[in-house]
């Protein structure tokens, strides 16, 4: 199982409309590159429908509370649903958690703390926020490096060499060199864009369920 994450401003829609993950994926498969896998791609908000998705002037704790809320729908509703009605193996290796840019933030934030759940991690265009944020550092709530080592069978962690986000990406690349924590680095050629995040989910994809 891959659960794949939209960036902000999109939808569960998005990673189809404009990221062709499925072409990709359908490719893979048919060039015996990838593993068979479900790929779900949930909604990345926890507001109600006809909601705003996002307030520009929310608060340290308002957006706290909006990436808990996702985290919860995620772990406790729609992780349970998937496997309780579709083939899955559901142990966590078996399961992995990837995404873009606000997508790629939730997955440094859920898939760490929650090695129990997920072995395999893609973050696409996402990283440590700018120094002196009010956000504070992700990776201040992982496990101990010796943990979260034994579990994750794949860190990925990309972005592009154009992307304004690159910094932030760097910082957590080194953030993570620092506290020795596994993980792969790739740095890509373009901006913050859907050509970037295609071909993270083609390499990313095809590093997935192998031992």
């Amino acid at each position: 199982m891959l659960y794949l994450l939209h960036g902000s401003g999109d939808d569960e829609t998005g990673w189809v409309q404009k990221g062709s993950a499925n072409v990709i994926m359908d490719n893979l498969y048919a060039d015996g590159k990838a593993q068979p896998m479900i790929v779900v791609m949930p909604y990345g908000y926890s507001t109600r429908p006809g909601e705003p998705t996002r307030k520009p002037n929310a608060t340290p704790e308002e957006r706290r509370q909006a990436a808990a809320g996702f985290q919860k729908d995620l772990l406790e509703d729609v992780i349970p649903f998937i496997e309780s009605h579709y083939p899955a193996i559901a142990d966590p290796d078996h399961r992995a958690l990837a995404g873009l840019s606000m997508g790629g933030g939730q997955t440094t934030r859920i898939g760490p703390t929650h090695p129990e759940t997920f072995a395999y991690l893609g973050v696409f265009s996402a990283g440590m926020p700018r120094a002196g944020a009010t956000e504070g550092d992700p990776t201040a709530a992982y496990p101990d490096a010796d943990t979260l080592n034994s579990h994750l069978k794949l860190f990925w962690l990309s972005c592009g060499d154009k992307d304004r986000g690159l910094e932030g990406a760097k910082r957590l690349d080194a953030t993570l060199t620092e506290k020795k924590i596994h993980h792969l680095w790739h740095q890509d050629t373009g901006a913050h864009e859907w050509p970037v995040w295609k071909n993270d989910l083609y390499l990313f994809a095809q590093r997935l369920f192998r031992n």
